[in-house]
């Protein structure tokens, strides 16, 4: 796996580099226009973008790769936490973001999340969770042989839950990807949802995979131990 760090400090780029050398072959790039350069080869897996650089920024580089068609995924690296960085950087082309100072365990788990999306399940147009299966072309999720019946928001939000297994996402990551543009609805609407999804995979045992993490979020973890 090719790995492009597009990122003006230094310091914190050479960190990136010595956390992921194990896993892919990464290449730094210290500035907008450099980066771009790199980007437009279309030759990585996955690319590490900080979001104010000199030179282009952040937001820009992204426009442009997503303008010429390359479909690289694309970790927003960001020291702003605003939904409305978030939203541009969404609108731009964003897979996902990560928000600076972030520890190593969550920046690989995210690097393979936005990975297994775009060689793995998206491919097929299937998403795989246990024995649950999400056809993303049809919409239909199956538990075994039997339909789970969702509506447009729950698939929404099962499909982010699975890309993103094991990992903590927050109630703002969530209604960034799944709300985000629909401004007269708040982040509480998440809760209603979670709670939906459970009484649908109760019968077959599934609500208990979905967990919530207090005072962080929610996560679809593997391990089916109690959510609360």
């Amino acid at each position: 796996m090719r790995l492009l760090v597009i990122e003006d400090d230094k310091h914190l780029s050479d960190t990136i580099c010595a956390t992921t050398r194990d896993l892919y072959e990464t290449e730094q790039a210290f500035d907008g226009e450099e980066g771009l350069y790199l980007a437009e080869q279309n030759i990585y897996d996955a690319i590490l973008l900080d979001l104010m650089m000199p030179g282009l920024s952040g937001y820009e580089v992204l426009g442009r790769l997503r303008q010429k068609g390359i479909l690289t995924p694309v970790l927003i690296l960001t020291a702003k936490d605003g939904i409305d960085d978030k939203i541009r950087g969404f609108k731009q082309g964003a897979d996902d973001y990560l928000v600076k100072p972030f520890h190593r365990e969550e920046l690989l788990l995210r690097l393979e999340a936005i990975l297994r999306r775009s060689v793995g399940g998206f491919k097929q147009h299937t998403l795989l969770f246990k024995e649950l299966k999400l056809n993303l072309k049809s919409r239909e999720v199956q538990i075994g042989e039997d339909l789970i019946a969702l509506n447009g928001k729950q698939i929404d939000l099962l499909e982010y839950l699975i890309n993103n297994k094991n990992i903590i996402l927050t109630k703002e990551q969530i209604f960034d990807r799944v709300w985000g543009m629909d401004s007269s609805t708040t982040n509480t609407v998440i809760e209603v949802y979670i709670s939906n999804l459970r009484k649908k995979f109760k019968p077959f045992g599934y609500d208990k995979y979905i967990k919530t993490i207090r005072g962080m979020g929610y996560m679809l973890s593997e391990n089916g131990d109690d959510h609360e």
